[in-house]
């Protein structure tokens, strides 16, 4: 495979064109009588077009044939997505997930569409307030199949497998370790070569921002030259009656048929647009003194919502890092939080749960459930010597969180076969060190605290 061109730069005003049509853009303008190489411009609209310019997002595209060329939609199997958030009862315990089952390319063919499975998520499609948590899991690549996404923008996080995705604006190639945002109403195919597996954090009715710096300052965390938009590509091939167009709208799946690609975008420009961005690249803030900084240091990406300082749904790392936190208890604390907190393990070993929480699994702790190191992890991290460490090595942890009460659908509990009924046993050894006659007592290797 031919190394794939990118222009860097998150949420920049973008121009490309492909090579083998030189001047395809128009001069001047975005819509003339007649474009360059006889093409149709087509505007892809991303916001209201009263949004402050700030946040208006859209782009021009220059293709062979409009989108609009295509027979009805029709309603088609939904397969395992959902947006029934009602399909069980409410369930408040921490939920593990083992690895989910990649099925076998041997008894089924499955590609990325047909191997979506909705695992929780809140909120409304129709009024476009929430999000949703899918699983892929899949074996063979989309054959004249492209999909779009009425709905919201999909971030799609591969665990096993690598993803050649091509979309209307060009294309990705984006491997486990990387992320790549496909944005609401956009085209996109998906070609795997073996058996595939990963995460997808879907939020409707608002678009993925860097999160402010605040006192950081201007650098750090996620920088925006470190993210990359495809260059132009088109196909201008024909397939009578045969390339089917899948669209997920109001949370349903629909198909239409159409002659040709829908890939015929030979020239584009505009802010709205997919992108990737390889997590190694993630600039890491940490403690330097003592105590253990919250998880938002760690965040990559961010949905707001209308509430300052609220997400709808946050996409944070747990990347390699020091840990030289002095008189601090390291790994990450007892915690009951007001937000939902999803996470997920691309590799490695998570540094609070050795054990049991496993690549290609995950866990939901939602809103107000306690959660926090396991009996293992907290007895070791108590006696450890406080030297400068490496946290963390060989391992990619992340989570999606949001401010939103998750409610996990009937596959996350029960189709899947993949929930950890023993989860709750990594806490019970925990036991009490309570001194109640000494205010400074020994620490739990036997030595005088400070």
């Amino acid at each position: 495979m031919a190394e794939l061109k990118y222009i860097p730069g998150f949420g920049n005003e973008c121009a490309s064109e492909d090579p083998r049509c030189p001047g395809a853009l128009p001069e001047g303008q975005n819509n003339p009588q007649v474009c360059p190489y006889n093409l149709y411009a087509e505007q892809l609209s991303g916001s209201a077009f009263t949004c402050p310019r700030s946040t208006n997002k859209r782009s021009w595209l220059y293709r062979i044939l409009p989108s609009v060329s295509h027979k009805p939609f029709e309603s088609i199997d939904q397969g395992h997505i959902t947006h029934n958030w009602d399909e069980v009862d409410p369930d408040p315990n921490q939920l593990r997930w083992k690895p989910f089952e990649i099925p076998k390319a041997s008894q089924k063919k499955v590609d990325f569409v047909s191997g979506l499975h909705t695992l929780c998520g809140a909120g409304d499609i129709k009024s476009n307030n929430g999000l949703a948590i899918h699983i892929f899991l899949c074996n063979t690549s989309m054959e004249n199949r492209c999909f779009y996404n009425s709905d919201g923008d999909f971030l799609i996080v591969p665990q096993k497998g690598k993803l050649h995705i091509y979309t209307e604006f060009g294309k990705m190639l984006v491997q486990p370790n990387e992320i790549c945002v496909i944005q609401r109403g956009m085209r996109f195919s998906i070609d795997v070569f073996e058996e595939t597996r990963g995460y997808i954090l879907e939020v409707y009715g608002v678009h993925f921002e860097l999160p402010d710096l605040g006192p950081i300052g201007a650098n750090g965390l996620a920088n925006p030259r470190d993210f990359l938009i495809p260059v132009a590509w088109y196909e201008d091939r024909q397939v009578p009656g045969g390339y089917t167009v899948i669209n997920k709208y109001q949370g349903k799946l629909f198909a239409a048929k159409q002659d040709v690609s829908p890939f015929n975008v030979v020239a584009w420009h505009g802010n709205y647009t997919p992108y990737k961005y390889n997590l190694e690249n993630f600039m890491v803030i940490n403690s330097v003194a003592f105590d253990h900084a919250d998880p938002s240091i760690f965040t990559v990406l961010t949905a707001k919502s209308l509430r300052p300082g609220v997400a709808i749904a946050d996409f944070v790392i747990f990347p390699p890092r020091w840990g030289v936190a002095d008189k601090t208890f390291r790994p990450p604390y007892y915690h009951r939080n007001c937000m939902s907190e999803f996470m997920g393990l691309i590799k490695g070993h998570y540094e609070a749960k050795q054990g049991g929480f496993l690549p290609g699994g995950g866990s939901l702790h939602s809103s107000m459930t306690p959660h926090g190191p396991d009996a293992d992890c907290f007895e070791k991290a108590s006696k450890a010597k406080l030297a400068p460490e490496r946290i963390a090595d060989g391992t990619m942890a992340f989570m999606f969180e949001s401010s939103l009460s998750m409610a996990v659908t009937k596959w996350g509990l029960k189709t899947s076969n993949c929930l950890d009924e023993n989860y709750y046993k990594c806490w019970e050894p925990l036991k009490s060190h309570f001194t109640p006659n000494s205010r400074k007592p020994a620490g739990l290797n036997g030595a005088l605290l400070p």
